[in-house]
Protein backbone atom coordinates (compact mmCIF):
# COMPACT_ATOMS: atom_id res chain seq x y z
CA UNK A 1 0.00 0.00 0.00
CA UNK A 2 3.11 2.31 0.52
CA UNK A 3 4.26 1.72 -2.40
CA UNK A 4 1.21 2.24 -4.10
CA UNK A 5 1.19 5.40 -2.40
CA UNK A 6 4.49 6.26 -3.77
CA UNK A 7 3.65 5.82 -6.99
CA UNK A 8 0.18 8.04 -6.81
CA UNK A 9 2.05 10.96 -5.40
CA UNK A 10 4.49 10.48 -8.28
CA UNK A 11 1.61 10.33 -11.06
CA UNK A 12 0.55 13.80 -8.66
CA UNK A 13 3.59 15.47 -8.94
CA UNK A 14 3.76 15.07 -13.02
CA UNK A 15 0.68 15.79 -13.14
CA UNK A 16 0.97 19.16 -11.24
CA UNK A 17 4.24 19.89 -13.21
CA UNK A 18 2.68 19.64 -16.43
CA UNK A 19 -0.30 22.03 -15.27
CA UNK A 20 2.36 24.05 -14.34
CA UNK A 21 3.75 24.00 -17.74
CA UNK A 22 1.00 25.26 -19.24
CA UNK A 23 1.18 28.85 -17.53
CA UNK A 24 4.83 29.30 -16.83
CA UNK A 25 7.10 27.98 -19.84
CA UNK A 26 9.42 24.73 -18.84
CA UNK A 27 11.02 22.09 -20.56
CA UNK A 28 9.25 19.34 -21.71
CA UNK A 29 10.73 16.65 -19.68
CA UNK A 30 10.52 18.28 -16.44
CA UNK A 31 7.49 16.14 -15.43
CA UNK A 32 8.85 13.10 -16.37
CA UNK A 33 12.21 14.45 -14.26
CA UNK A 34 9.86 15.19 -11.33
CA UNK A 35 7.79 11.66 -11.69
CA UNK A 36 10.87 9.92 -11.91
CA UNK A 37 12.65 11.43 -9.12
CA UNK A 38 10.05 11.47 -7.01
CA UNK A 39 9.60 7.32 -7.65
CA UNK A 40 13.15 7.19 -7.10
CA UNK A 41 13.29 8.24 -3.97
CA UNK A 42 9.30 7.23 -2.55
CA UNK A 43 9.72 3.98 -3.51
CA UNK A 44 12.54 2.98 -1.72
CA UNK A 45 11.74 4.27 1.21
CA UNK A 46 8.27 2.51 1.34
CA UNK A 47 9.98 -0.33 1.67
CA UNK A 48 12.26 0.43 4.04
CA UNK A 49 9.79 1.74 6.01
CA UNK A 50 7.57 -2.15 5.69
CA UNK A 51 11.07 -3.33 6.71
CA UNK A 52 11.25 -1.43 9.56
CA UNK A 53 7.64 -1.63 11.05
CA UNK A 54 6.96 -4.37 13.89
CA UNK A 55 4.18 -4.82 16.57
CA UNK A 56 4.69 -7.54 19.29
CA UNK A 57 2.18 -8.56 21.69
CA UNK A 58 3.06 -9.44 25.25
CA UNK A 59 1.26 -10.56 28.40
CA UNK A 60 1.79 -6.61 29.83
CA UNK A 61 1.88 -4.49 26.80
CA UNK A 62 1.64 -4.07 23.01
CA UNK A 63 4.80 -2.78 21.34
CA UNK A 64 5.87 -1.14 18.08
CA UNK A 65 8.55 0.05 16.15
CA UNK A 66 9.10 1.59 13.35
CA UNK A 67 10.90 4.92 11.55
CA UNK A 68 13.11 5.34 8.73
CA UNK A 69 14.46 8.28 9.74
CA UNK A 70 13.26 8.55 13.25
CA UNK A 71 12.69 5.72 14.74
CA UNK A 72 9.37 5.32 17.11
CA UNK A 73 9.38 3.20 19.78
CA UNK A 74 5.45 2.63 21.38
CA UNK A 75 4.96 0.51 24.39
CA UNK A 76 1.26 0.66 25.34
CA UNK A 77 -0.18 -0.85 28.58
CA UNK A 78 -2.38 -3.45 28.37
CA UNK A 79 -4.46 -1.51 31.24
CA UNK A 80 -4.58 1.38 28.87
CA UNK A 81 -6.44 0.67 26.06
CA UNK A 82 -10.26 1.58 25.81
CA UNK A 83 -10.98 -0.23 22.67
CA UNK A 84 -9.72 -1.86 19.85
CA UNK A 85 -10.88 -2.01 16.13
CA UNK A 86 -10.23 -3.17 13.27
CA UNK A 87 -10.54 -1.35 10.27
CA UNK A 88 -10.72 -1.86 6.35
CA UNK A 89 -11.29 1.26 4.50
CA UNK A 90 -11.22 1.43 0.51
CA UNK A 91 -7.73 1.20 -0.52
CA UNK A 92 -7.31 -1.44 2.29
CA UNK A 93 -10.85 -3.28 0.76
CA UNK A 94 -9.25 -2.91 -2.93
CA UNK A 95 -5.04 -4.37 -1.72
CA UNK A 96 -7.17 -7.20 0.50
CA UNK A 97 -5.89 -5.32 3.73
CA UNK A 98 -6.63 -4.44 6.94
CA UNK A 99 -5.43 -2.24 10.15
CA UNK A 100 -6.05 -2.81 13.68
CA UNK A 101 -6.94 0.19 15.68
CA UNK A 102 -6.26 1.04 19.55
CA UNK A 103 -7.45 3.33 21.29
CA UNK A 104 -5.66 4.28 24.77
CA UNK A 105 -6.69 6.16 27.80
CA UNK A 106 -4.06 9.18 27.14
CA UNK A 107 -3.86 12.71 27.96
CA UNK A 108 -3.79 12.85 24.15
CA UNK A 109 -6.55 10.72 23.82
CA UNK A 110 -4.14 8.90 21.66
CA UNK A 111 -4.47 5.84 19.37
CA UNK A 112 -2.12 3.49 17.69
CA UNK A 113 -2.85 2.06 14.51
CA UNK A 114 -1.26 -1.39 13.41
CA UNK A 115 -1.69 -1.40 9.26
CA UNK A 116 -1.12 -4.00 6.79
CA UNK A 117 -3.30 -6.88 8.22
CA UNK A 118 -4.45 -9.80 6.63
CA UNK A 119 -8.62 -9.23 8.16
CA UNK A 120 -8.41 -12.33 9.75
CA UNK A 121 -4.92 -11.41 11.28
CA UNK A 122 -6.56 -7.96 12.51
CA UNK A 123 -9.56 -9.66 13.90
CA UNK A 124 -6.87 -11.78 15.51
CA UNK A 125 -4.99 -8.92 16.96
CA UNK A 126 -8.49 -7.26 17.59
CA UNK A 127 -9.43 -10.09 20.06
CA UNK A 128 -6.14 -10.90 21.47
CA UNK A 129 -5.56 -7.10 22.39
CA UNK A 130 -9.32 -7.51 23.81
CA UNK A 131 -9.14 -10.51 26.34
CA UNK A 132 -5.32 -9.24 27.22
CA UNK A 133 -6.43 -6.23 28.35
CA UNK A 134 -10.08 -7.60 30.41
CA UNK A 135 -7.45 -10.03 32.19
CA UNK A 136 -5.06 -6.75 32.88
CA UNK A 137 -7.75 -4.77 34.10
CA UNK A 138 -7.03 -3.41 37.51
CA UNK A 139 -3.45 -4.23 37.35
CA UNK A 140 -0.98 -1.46 37.55
CA UNK A 141 -0.36 0.00 34.17
CA UNK A 142 3.55 0.99 34.75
Amino acid sequence: MWILRSVLIAALLAGLTVAIGRFVETPRWLPALVGGLTLALAVPYAIVRYRRWSYAIREDALYLDRGVITRVRTVVPLVRIQHVDSRRGPVERATGLASCVVYTAGSRGADVRIPGLTPEDADDVRETLKRLAIRADGEDAV
